[in-house]
């Protein structure tokens, strides 16, 4: 070989064998999360490298990626204020490392935090509380009213995935066939798991705010949520999410999360409640900051604990805030809840709320299965005291632009303040998939069927199921069976019937209705705006009218004491019903009722000295009601709007006159009703609900046509009627009540050690109501009017003497999570015949 060859050989070896080491040379990447070895929150921040080498920092989740082709064995994790911690590394090319770092003594400015901070601490002489007070004193200045006008873009997502599914559920037999939706994972900010997104809301909005004159502004540009079709209320989904989800304002007093309300680590009575340390002094971007520790003096309480950041400016402003709550905390199926914050500095020097990230894990169970819930807003272009102009502040404080909700993809991949993960971009596509399965749309009819009571059958439902059988001491067994059209018929007309055979009676009921949509919606979304015309023979008891649920529900057929007060009702009704945008909804109908007594009631009255029976009664009426809720949420179910109770109140006012000669009317008569209702939050001593009610009828009427008071002979807590009352006792012309129940949330029984491990809640209610007939109306003292009836021939039908009807009760809540059970108490009118004095009453609710 010549050496040509040989050189040219020899090049080619080296070749080759470079090529080999090239394609056996690995990347290695280390990637993972840094955490706060006491109080588990994510640490921004830390700077992790490879001995001897640059590395990265990590996010504000804690998370970190960093790669090299060298050969390493450490990898090294520091930040100020911590102990640094050195890891040797594995022989994989892809390792993930989650680390934990404690504080470094030597920064904890001689403050010594022991197991027993209750025997040590004090809020006396104490820097970090006198810190702490500082920024209590500093809030107005650090908030957004501070300011004389600002504006700003705010981006918001809202995001459900399940946790923790098991394989072997996924590969059953009935979700099998949905596997592209769980083949989906991606990360999350909790340590160790990884969920599969099945829901997904974003919203983008310009917002502005004046001081004077007061006014805020949002003007929504964009919406978009995952739709899973007709068998589910999405908008009322939404509503729910954003109410479980709200704004985390850490200036205000108290911060609502999962409609309960936690008291914020700086509000005015925070250094009552919470215990504070200084861990650290540190400096970002030039500023100095302290960095200060939380924890709750009572760790059962609503309250948080974890790291703030404030500022040594003169402002007292928080520029950042990682806090969480504790796992003994009394909040229903939640095991994990972080809250973080992070703060920008404005060109005033003050700081405003850049990042929020609020994620919720729920579970039944404490390592199985469950949903995480994650909602991060995040603002841009924030400007402060620029001039804007009067135009902006028109119309109402939430405005929508027209053709948000149909912006297309492009819209979002240039205005989204964040990419969307690979998994969460596939969910809009994978949910539109789902709901375009027949398998997946016989799933969830059956699924409404279960749980609503409604079977679809084409462009008709059958149901409600829970009526299909019944009994009462009239009818005796009942049958039921009935249903109504659906949108697929028509989005104008609707239809609704049912037919029901009482064997003891034997007689038919049935009820037959037609609406009209005027807007081309369905008659149970919101906004209503429709008209209705329907006839109903049925049997009725006086007095009932039952709010979520129908008295032919079966569950309702159990009832305590004497049930034999009953009506055989004819009742024609038209009616009117218009919904606006701010939540103002009128109705205005026409109602022709002929009742006629059943079971052991009788109408009779005194002609001439001789008891003549009445057989019926027929009044011909025409009402107004309007109704107003500011700012409502609630679900829309298949026969009710489920309320998602919010701090606004609710004002209902209802007109009736009564026409005699209309169509056979027989009396004259006039009746106002106002009612109103607000829910009170105390923050740490829960909330109150409290309802009031007065109403007036103007005319000489029999008792049938006054107001017979709301009663409860059932065995379940009924919050809008008087639970120890008998059906029929009470009637009177003109009344007003009060109720209140107040709901503590385990205020006192988390500092009870043999109970606060059961979560218990506790609660409180009273109900009072005072009435009144004048003579002209009451048959004691005007004998031309229908006698009160009786049982066994006592009379059982009151009038209101000089003294209120008032009953109490105090309860436990939250029994397997679900169960109140109320031990109630009647304080008035202990004389009247087969009435309790006291009874245990229960209800079912779910509730966080």
């Amino acid at each position: 070989m010549d050496w040509k060859r040989k050189i040219g050989f020899g090049f080619l070896l080296l070749l080759i064998l470079g090529g080999i080491e090239a394609f056996g040379q690995t990347t290695t990447t280390i990637k993972g999360t840094v955490k706060d070895a006491a109080t588990h929150l994510p640490l921004q921040n830390v700077s992790v490298f490879f001995t001897g080498a640059q590395g990265v920092i990590t996010d504000s989740a804690g998370r970190f990626i960093v790669q090299t082709d060298d050969n390493v064995s450490f990898i090294e994790f520091t930040i100020l204020g911590y102990q640094s911690v050195k890891r040797k590394l594995g022989n994989d090319a892809i390792q993930v490392l989650n680390i934990e770092m404690a504080p470094s003594p030597k920064n904890l400015n001689n403050v010594t935090v022991t197991t027993n901070k209750r025997a040590k601490y004090r809020n006396k002489n104490n820097p970090a509380v006198e810190l702490i007070r500082q920024v209590i004193a500093h809030k107005d200045d650090n908030r957004l009213q501070a300011y004389e006008t600002a504006s700003y873009e705010k981006y918001e997502k809202i995001q459900l995935s399940l946790s923790k599914i098991s394989k072997k559920l996924t590969d059953s037999k009935i979700l099998k066939r949905y596997n592209f939706v769980f083949d989906n994972p991606d990360t999350t900010q909790m340590q160790g798991m990884t969920v599969t997104p099945v829901y997904l809301e974003e919203s983008l909005s310009d917002n502005y705010y004046r001081k004077k004159p007061q006014q805020s502004k949002s003007i929504i540009k964009g919406k978009k949520k995952v739709d899973f079709g007709e068998f589910v209320d999405m908008v009322g989904v939404s509503s729910y999410l954003n109410r479980l989800y709200e704004d985390v304002n850490i200036y205000d007093n108290n911060i609502s999360v999962l409609t309960n309300q936690f008291l914020s680590p700086i509000a005015d009575l925070a250094p009552t409640f919470y215990m504070f340390y200084i861990r650290d002094t540190v400096e970002l971007n030039g500023e100095k900051l302290v960095k200060m520790y939380f924890t709750p003096r009572n760790p059962d309480d609503l309250l948080f604990r974890g790291t703030m950041f404030i500022t040594l400016d003169g402002n007292y402003g928080i520029q950042q805030i990682n806090m969480f709550v504790s796992s003994k905390v009394n909040l229903n199926f939640v095991r994990q809840l972080k809250i973080a914050q992070e703060f920008e500095k404005s060109k005033e020097g003050r700081y405003y709320l850049e990042k929020s990230d609020m994620v919720t894990d729920f579970g039944l169970s404490k390592n199985g299965g469950g949903i995480l819930g994650e909602r991060t807003v995040s603002y841009k272009d924030f400007q402060t005291n620029v001039a804007i102009n009067d135009s902006v502040f028109k119309g109402p404080s939430v405005a929508i632009q027209e053709k948000a909700e149909e912006r297309l993809d492009t819209f979002w991949i240039s205005h989204r303040h964040d990419s969307l993960s690979s998994a969460e971009s596939k969910v809009y596509a994978n949910i539109d998939s789902l709901k375009k399965m027949k398998s997946f749309r016989r799933l969830m009819d059956w699924g409404t069927f279960l749980l609503a009571g409604y079977k679809q059958a084409g462009p008709f439902e059958v149901g409600p199921a829970n009526t299909f059988y019944s009994f009462n001491p009239v009818e005796g067994f009942r049958l039921r069976l009935g249903g109504r059209t659906t949108p697929k018929l028509s989005k104008r007309y609707y239809f609704e019937t049912y037919g029901a055979y009482g064997f003891k009676d034997q007689k038919w009921k049935y009820f037959l209705s037609a609406s009209y949509s005027i807007n081309n919606k369905s008659i149970y979304g919101y906004p209503l705006h429709y008209v209705r015309a329907s006839f109903q023979r049925d049997t009725k008891i006086p007095g009932q009218e039952l709010q979520f649920v129908q008295e032919d529900n079966f569950l309702l057929s159990f009832k305590r004491g004497n049930n034999d007060k009953w009506l055989y009702n004819d009742i024609f009704n038209f009616s009117y019903v218009r919904e606006f945008g701010d939540h103002l909804r009128y109705t205005i109908g026409y109602k022709w009722w002929k009742q006629t007594p059943a079971g052991s009631i009788s109408y009779v009255k005194n002609v001439n000295g001789t008891d003549v029976n009445v057989n019926d009664i027929t009044t011909s009426e025409i009402s107004a009601e309007f109704r107003w809720a500011p700012h409502e949420q609630f679900y829309q179910g298949k026969l009710y709007r489920i309320p998602i109770i919010n701090k606004y109140p609710i004002f209902t006012f209802r007109y009736i006159a009564g026409i005699k000669g209309l169509l056979k009317g027989e009396y004259n008569y006039q009746s106002i009703n106002l009612r109103a209702e607000k829910r009170f939050y105390l923050s740490q001593l829960g909330f109150t609900d409290i309802t009031a009610e007065g109403g007036y009828l103007f005319g000489k009427v029999p008792f049938p046509l006054m107001t017979i008071h709301r009663a409860n002979q059932t065995f379940t807590y009924q919050l809008n009627s008087f639970n120890l009352m008998n059906f029929m006792e009470f009637v009177s012309d003109h009344y007003a009540s009060v109720t209140v129940d107040h709901y503590f949330n385990g205020f006192i029984f988390n500092k009870i050690p043999l109970l606060k491990r059961l979560k218990l809640r506790e609660v409180i209610a009273g109900k009072l109501l005072y009435g009144a007939t004048r003579d002209e109306n009451n048959p004691a003292k005007n004998p031309d009017q229908i006698k009160f009836p009786t049982t066994n021939g006592v009379v059982s039908t009151f009038v209101f003497d000089n003294q209120p009807y008032f009953e109490g009760s105090v309860g436990i809540m939250n029994i397997f999570k679900l169960v109140r059970v109320d031990v109630v108490k009647r304080f008035t009118y202990l004389k009247h015949a087969d009435i309790p004095t006291w009874g245990i009453r229960t209800r079912v609710k779910f509730d966080f």
